[in-house]
């Protein structure tokens, strides 16, 4: 990513579009970048403070609250990415700069969000079994000594949405999600 900023900072723009260009971007680009940085402030929240996501998550209507919170962005984000995606699918200038590694990242990124939505209805509660569960294994990674029972136990959904996590991770810097380096930094300057 470093290499890349430095040496190809325009391979970082996500070249296909432009800082709300158009109703249909700003429609699928500000629901979906919003939803997602608030669900991902959430996940990093809750994976650095677990101490204090289980205190919050004492009082029933302050968990409630977070779970209908949470689960209404992972809904929003996945009505941008559909709107992005039939928009990449539908505009032939669009469909032109479309690399396939532009398409496995749509791919994986859908079934990210589908999969948290999933869980975050059939798996109630999600906030507090992440800090319970996932954190110490996350730190356990940081630290070089993984702990993966926690993990083993989960249901199977909630492992391939671990996983697809750290595919993501691992593409992104040979995809335009690089982009997020540059925000929309260079776009509102």
């Amino acid at each position: 990513l470093i290499y890349r900023r430095r040496k190809r900072g325009f391979a970082l723009s996500s070249l296909s579009s432009q800082f709300l260009e158009g109703r249909a971007l700003f429609w699928g680009t500000v629901p979906f970048h919003v939803s997602l940085l608030l669900v991902f402030c959430g996940h990093l929240l809750t994976f650095l403070f677990p101490r204090a996501t289980l205190l919050w998550n004492s009082q029933p209507v302050r968990l409630i609250a977070l779970e209908v919170t949470a689960f209404t962005l992972g809904a929003t984000a996945l009505i941008g990415l559909v709107t992005l995606i039939v928009r990449r699918l539908t505009n032939p200038r669009i469909r032109a700069v479309t690399t396939p590694m532009d398409v496995v990242i749509e791919v994986l990124l859908l079934g990210q969000v589908v999969l948290g939505c999933w869980i975050a209805l059939g798996y109630r509660w999600g906030a507090s079994w992440f800090a319970s569960d996932l954190s110490p294994y996350l730190w356990s990674l940081f630290r070089l000594a993984p702990e993966t029972e926690a993990v083993f136990a989960l249901p199977w959904v909630i492992k391939l949405h671990v996983a697809g996590a750290f595919l993501i991770i691992f593409l992104v810097p040979f995809t335009r999600l690089a982009h997020f380096i540059v925000a929309p930094l260079d776009y509102l300057v």
